[in-house]
């Protein structure tokens, strides 16, 4: 029961992401709200869900790009495991905890994207790169943060409950 609810949950926030938060971008950029959640997921849950979050929303979301596969999954999976690894290591109810954490895995993920791009022969510009697309990226992604760290504390408590995840 436990895999079928997350993984009902993972497809539905692909599923958003890929259709809805489009519509939020500015200046091209958007939010990545399942990093968001993968980073809550690790935080509050352990490295193991943060773990199988980013890496099946990762995998559903390589298989919709059309990008280099596997670039979204290997990002998020260890991202989601560098979160589980403070979960019990960091005060859980602090607001603040969501937006430092986004502040570090925003900047790993686009670090980590780019300098995968580049292994792949493509020519990257590491300064443009960073002051357009990964600061900005940051930036959305803190602000998405608390309102989306919320929402899924507020989801695992419910779902712990309720199924015993």
């Amino acid at each position: 029961m436990k895999t079928i609810v997350w993984g009902l949950f993972v497809t539905l926030l692909v599923a958003v992401q890929s259709t809805l938060v489009p519509l939020l971008a500015i200046g091209g950029i958007k939010p990545d709200i399942l990093l968001v959640i993968t980073v809550s997921a690790g935080l509050l849950c352990g490295k193991e869900t943060g773990v199988g979050i980013g890496f099946c929303g990762g995998l559903l979301q390589d298989l919709l790009s059309g990008n280099l596969f596997g670039l979204n999954t290997f990002t998020k999976m260890t991202i989601g495991y560098l979160a589980g690894l403070a979960e019990r290591k960091v005060f859980k109810e602090n607001i603040l905890l969501p937006v430092a954490a986004m502040i570090v895995a925003s900047l790993l993920n686009g670090l980590m994207i780019h300098i995968f791009v580049y292994l792949r022969g493509y020519a990257v510009d590491w300064s443009g790169a960073f002051v357009h697309i990964v600061l900005p990226a940051m930036v959305y992604n803190m602000v998405a943060a608390i309102p989306l760290h919320l929402i899924f504390a507020g989801f695992y408590r419910r779902v712990r409950y309720y199924f015993d995840v």
